[in-house]
């Protein structure tokens, strides 16, 4: 019969089988080892939790729970393919007026430096688009993020499509 670790007293044959102490609250505190949870992003309905050993540490290394609407797991980074593109800017080309147009438009004088171009003014605050952001990463639908947030669904989504156009998201 097994005993006890920290007290000596015979422990029940089932106890044994996972545990080498008992059930007193002395040896409990003395030896109970708390454990490491993970939440793993299975679907936007809802999380799986699971106790992080060095099983689930290689499926999650192995792309086992990768969120598929993102580029990779947690994080909001571009994917290898699409950052290269984002950051290799098109050539960009000004428009030319038609010759013809040209000759019937008088000179226009230019000035020594372009006028720094206007910050762009949105509907929403800094604030509001952090936590927007922050939300649709956790998997969150817009409707429930607005409501979160007391904004319009449509504003929600305007920041959420305004951050993947300007390369946030």
């Amino acid at each position: 019969m097994d005993k006890c670790v920290t007290c000596g007293r015979e422990l029940h044959p089932e106890r044994a089988k996972k545990y080498n102490y008992c059930m007193s609250p002395e040896c409990q505190e003395k030896n109970a080892k708390g454990l490491t949870m993970v939440a793993v992003g299975v679907n936007k309905a809802a999380e799986q939790y699971m106790i992080l050993d060095e099983n689930t540490k290689d499926e999650i290394a192995s792309g086992k729970y990768h969120d598929q609407r993102r580029g990779s797991f947690g994080t909001t980074t571009a994917s290898p393919a699409s950052s290269t593109a984002a950051k290799a800017p098109a050539p960009t080309v000004a428009p030319q007026p038609h010759p013809a147009a040209a000759r019937a438009m008088p000179r226009q004088r230019t000035a020594a430096a372009p006028a720094a171009p206007k910050p762009i003014r949105h509907p929403w605050s800094r604030r509001q688009q952090r936590l927007a952001l922050l939300y649709n990463e956790q998997g969150l639908r817009p409707d429930e993020i607005a409501e979160k947030l007391g904004i319009s669904r449509y504003l929600v989504t305007q920041i959420i499509l305004n951050s993947r156009t300007r390369g946030k998201l």
